[in-house]
């Protein structure tokens, strides 16, 4: 059955058996089935039980989806999300007890805030509703704020960016906080919240160099526990499961970077080893290490990778960078998650939802004939005039 019709008879399903029928007579259901109705139509106070189950076979009779429902209270609505790996439903319909959703994004240019208007949509489109949203500056009145939201009833927070999660913690803890569109966060501070960081999760970058560089068999990456400890321990799972040496050298300044980098470097095998370059404001200073970088790798014909799409522009291969709507679905499931009161999975998490930016100069200097993947690049450098 295709994934449309699936999830348009689950919902059909589940609004008819909220609404009293109890078998599935709709022609959107032929060859449903349901295992048992478990929700009580027109029950009084049904949107301060717990959610409930249903068991819904495919036509096939050998597919089940475990999906789990909550009545939105005077709202009239319903709110439906899968229930282990077999879940199909990946949506969101109405508020549970009228709870909202407000996003705090920072002030910034129309460029910007295009960008952040793309995530909130994904996260409506996720939601099942508009969001509230809010500009938040440098400077804000928490106090204001905090009873702004409270008027309107809001259940959860986004915070995107810095300055979203700086007045998303801000707040007095009554309400659920999810992070979004940021570097790093403390991760003592994110084992209280979901945080949804830039960093591209390792696992996708090794993927693609494997497929650039097949030979590849050590990475390289310099990096400052303090921001990137929990991105290295990914790390070094993803590459051991491409059998992949992984060489992590800790650095504390720019000098102890600078240093780790001229030794890697000097030593390097181009036919086997790979660099990368994390998010990391202490090794990874675009002013004063990165032109070093970029002169002393193109002279070694050293591959160089990037978890930052402007190093692309300057020189790198490669480098992943996220689907602002993509990502914004993401941040929508977590939302979805704390609203129908299941809390959303707390911690730092990297970025899945990216695109790929290649220099195509930078493949041809090192010899990586792309031409056939070029068409598969959402974004290829430089651009040709």
């Amino acid at each position: 059955m295709p994934a449309s019709r699936l999830i348009l008879s689950c919902l059909t399903c589940c609004l008819t058996l909220a609404t009293g029928t109890a078998h599935a007579d709709d022609a959107a259901l032929a060859g449903w089935r349901v295992i048992p109705a478990l929700l009580q139509p027109g029950e009084p106070g049904l949107s301060q039980q717990p959610p409930v189950r249903l068991l819904v076979d495919t036509e096939g009779g050998n597919s089940i989806a475990v999906i789990q429902i909550g009545y939105a209270g005077p709202a009239g609505n319903y709110v439906m999300a899968p229930l282990g790996p077999n879940g199909y439903v990946a949506l969101s319909v109405g508020n549970i007890g009228g709870g909202k959703v407000a996003v705090l994004y920072p002030e910034s240019n129309d460029a910007f805030r295009a960008v952040f208007q793309k995530i909130i949509q994904g996260i409506e489109e996720r939601t099942g509703n508009k969001v509230l949203s809010y500009q938040v500056g440098n400077t804000i009145n928490q106090p204001a704020l905090l009873a702004e939201l409270r008027q309107q009833g809001v259940r959860v927070v986004v915070g995107l960016g810095r300055q979203g999660h700086k007045a998303a913690t801000s707040m007095d803890g009554s309400m659920e906080v999810v992070v979004g569109s940021v570097l790093a966060v403390p991760e003592s501070e994110a084992q209280s919240m979901a945080v949804h960081t830039l960093a591209p999760d390792p696992a996708l970058l090794f993927k693609r160099l494997k497929q650039f560089q097949p030979n590849t068999r050590r990475i390289h990456v310099v990096y400052d526990p303090r921001q990137n400890g929990w991105l290295i321990r990914l790390a070094r799972q993803a590459a051991r499961n491409l059998g992949i040496e992984l060489n992590a050298v800790e650095a504390g300044s720019v000098a102890q970077a600078l240093r780790a980098y001229q030794s890697l470097i000097a030593n390097a095998d181009k036919r086997l080893d790979a660099l990368w370059l994390p998010q990391d404001s202490t090794t990874v200073d675009d002013s004063t290490l990165l032109p070093l970088l970029l002169e002393d790798i193109w002279t070694k014909n050293l591959l160089m990778f990037s978890s930052n799409f402007a190093h692309v522009k300057r020189g790198a291969l490669f480098s992943l960078y996220p689907s602002s709507l993509e990502m914004g679905r993401t941040l929508g499931d977590s939302v979805a998650s704390a609203l129908g009161g299941r809390g959303s999975s707390h911690g730092v998490q990297p970025l899945t939802d990216v695109m790929i930016a290649v220099n195509m100069r930078t493949a041809t200097h090192l010899g990586i004939d792309l031409t056939q993947q070029r068409s598969s690049f959402h974004t290829v450098l430089p651009v040709e005039e």
